[in-house]
């Protein structure tokens, strides 16, 4: 064999596996636009019960055809503290028990001879046109699903096609063999490679379907092949721990968990080794593709239904590996921290719109503190109080505007992937929530510096001029509540709450203003002193403006029939 014919071999071998890899995706991607929002509300109603947990990771993987998707959803929902750790480990088990409806697929439907133009692949795509070309967007994704699903097999159909003939490079077969002759290390090393082509490929199933071929054309032992399916069981673990490496502490222990729970199944499979191996010879003697998907399936099962009973030590063990960092507790309000979305890649797009949401929620949370030292600069004592306040204020500004950016940022990448209409929708309508966030920083900030000002220029405001400010301030911060209420649901909002909050506000201002100009008339106060506080009550109208924004923004759909 020559260079020439070695490269020709990879280059037809990486076709075929970007084939592979683009139909998994297309797949995967349909089905969870299809159920994408079913999905996320299933796992977010994970409860304590492990078996719970272990049935909807396992329907969830089955649904949307990759473990991976399964892990990084769950660490992203670890990490926005809408899933307990122990709900997570649950959850990853299930779902090592759900990845392996990939492997049934490939071996019943993707090995064999073709069957020409009316092959199943044809089939499959023909049916797609009926859903994608369909008038209802809900059926779209279907199309998308089963389009993967032919695609699928057209990529084993392509694998197949580049693995080399043995009876033309009968060296490839020697080389395996040599590899294979060290008994009980063989295993351990094909473990390793398992583990490393997994982990750069970064798909167990395109790894597992590669090593179905192989066995399928004589390349491979079954002994060797188990061990390589080990492997795979660990390098799967890496794209969880990549998503985890910018996560909270929680998030991190979810991902070691995944890894712990397959490193511990690598070495149960490796006591067991010899019985399970004469178990499924036993079953099917001949067909060792079907052998080994067996194995694949009962290591998974098996290794789920051992460590279930142990998942209060498998917490403890990931504690000690994640610890909480030293300075968690000196973390205050006002420092700046993504908590519920990385700045790692994007996983699954339909799945980051979760962690977006409460990301959301802890900005509209840090705009209500900002919001609340307000009043700290009317009543401060001395300089110095007045100094401290004011620099809280704009640290929380500088805040609120490095928040939008990241998570504008994040929104956009998750944009650009491919969402749902009702997925496209719910990110635009987040973009114009976290400008309008934005903006009621910005807002409170002009607020203070008013007040800076005036007390710069020694301007004092009357009891009832404070009365006034502290009154409409009030109302403010009654719609500041509202609003952030409205952002724990984004399908259940007071949009009638907002409005009225938001009418008071209006009315007030309008009574302010001219009970204002009455009073420049009459000479009650000066002019320092009425452009301080009309600039005042007029910042706190234009503050309660994006305030009734962020409500409309939630959703585009309500109709404005109960705003005047």
């Amino acid at each position: 064999m020559n260079i020439i014919e070695i490269l020709m071999i990879v280059i037809k071998f990486a076709g075929a596996l970007a084939v592979f890899l683009y139909a998994m995706k297309e797949m995967s991607e349909g089905l969870q636009k299809a159920a994408g929002s079913r999905m996320r509300a299933i796992l977010g109603k994970i409860t304590g019960n492990p078996f719970s947990g272990i049935l909807t990771g396992t329907a969830v993987t089955a649904v949307i055809q990759s473990s991976s998707a399964t892990t990084v959803m769950v660490v992203s929902f670890v990490n926005a503290g809408l899933l307990s750790l122990a709900g997570a480990v649950a959850v990853i088990m299930g779902a090592n028990i759900g990845t392996t409806a990939t492997s049934w697929i490939i071996a019943l439907l993707g090995l064999g001879e073709g069957e020409g133009i009316f092959s199943l692949p044809m089939f499959l795509a023909t049916i797609s046109l009926f859903f994608i070309f369909s008038k209802r967007d809900k059926l779209k994704p279907v199309g998308q699903t089963v389009i993967g699903l032919a695609l699928l097999l057209v990529g084993m159909d392509l694998l197949q096609e580049a693995m080399p003939d043995l009876e033309q490079y009968p060296a490839i077969l020697e080389g395996i063999a040599s590899l294979s002759g060290f008994g009980f290390w063989s295993i351990l090393l094909f473990i390793v490679i398992g583990t490393v082509l997994t982990c750069l490929v970064q798909s167990s199933s395109a790894m597992m379907a590669i090593t179905l071929l192989m066995c399928y054309n004589g390349l491979l032992s079954i002994e060797m092949a188990i061990a390589l399916v080990m492997g795979q069981n660990i390098g799967t673990t890496i794209t969880a721990n990549i998503a985890a490496a910018v996560a909270n502490t929680a998030g991190k222990r979810a991902a070691r968990a995944h890894l712990l729970f397959n490193v511990v199944g690598v070495v149960v499979a490796l006591i067991l080794y010899r019985p399970t191996l004469a178990l499924i010879l036993s079953i099917f003697p001949t067909d060792v593709p079907m052998a080994i998907t067996l194995f694949h399936t009962l290591f998974n099962v098996g290794n789920t239904l051992l460590l279930v009973w142990f998942i209060p030590q498998i917490l403890k063990i990931v504690e000690r590996m994640v610890p909480e960092p030293k300075d968690a507790d000196a973390d205050t309000d006002d420092e700046y921290h993504l908590s519920y979305i990385s700045r790692g890649p994007v996983s699954t797009a339909e799945l980051n719109l979760q962690s977006a949401k409460r990301e959301i929620q802890l900005f509209s949370k840090k705009i209500l503190n900002m919001y609340a030292l307000l009043p700290g600069l009317r009543k401060a004592q001395n300089e110095k109080d007045f100094d401290a306040v004011m620099e809280r204020i704009e640290r929380y500004e500088q805040l609120t505007d490095r928040m939008e950016m990241e998570i504008t940022r994040f929104l956009t990448a998750v944009g650009s992937g491919n969402l749902s209409p009702h997925g496209s929708e719910r990110v635009s309508s987040m973009l114009r929530i976290i400008d309008n966030l934005e903006s009621i920083g910005d807002s409170i900030l002009q607020i203070a510096l008013v007040r800076k000002n005036k007390r710069a220029d020694a301007v004092h405001f009357s009891e009832h001029l404070n009365a006034n400010l502290r009154m409409i301030n009030a109302m403010v911060n009654n719609a500041l509540v509202v609003m952030d209420g409205n952002l724990l649901d984004y399908d259940n909002i007071d949009l009638k709450g907002a409005y009225d909050a938001e009418r008071e506000i209006n009315a007030c201002r309008d009574r302010l203003r001219a009970e204002h100009l009455e009073s420049l008339k009459k000479g009650i106060y000066g002019y320092a002193v009425g452009n301080a506080y009309s600039s005042l009550y007029a910042l706190y109208e234009k503050l309660a403006d994006y305030v009734i924004n962020v409500s409309e923004s939630i959703d585009d759909s309500v109709k404005h029939n109960v705003r005047k």
